[in-house]
């Protein structure tokens, strides 16, 4: 389920992410906010993150991918599905 989509775009990427976590926590968010640390995110959500990272962009987050860290924000979130979408030029 990994293969590239070239759809991706980093910055598409981190509007949508943005988008998404502030309709869902109520709460501005910046991409290098830490989401845990900050008390918006908490491990339950962390894995509504998980779904919503994979039917939208179409990737699989297994094994050593699923850590909190990969979560902990926007800019990892992003970094992640370019990583996993095969998009990582950078």
């Amino acid at each position: 389920m990994t293969t590239a989509n070239p759809a991706v775009d980093p910055k598409a990427v981190e509007a949508q992410l943005l988008a998404f976590l502030t309709e869902r926590i109520k709460a501005p968010v910046e991409p290098g906010d830490d989401l845990f640390r900050a008390g918006l995110v908490s491990s339950m959500f962390a894995m509504q993150l998980v779904v919503h990272l994979e039917d939208t962009y179409d990737i699989e987050i297994v094994g050593p991918e699923l850590t909190l860290d990969h979560f902990r924000s926007v800019d990892a979130m992003t970094a992640l599905v370019l990583r996993l979408s095969g998009k990582n030029d950078g």
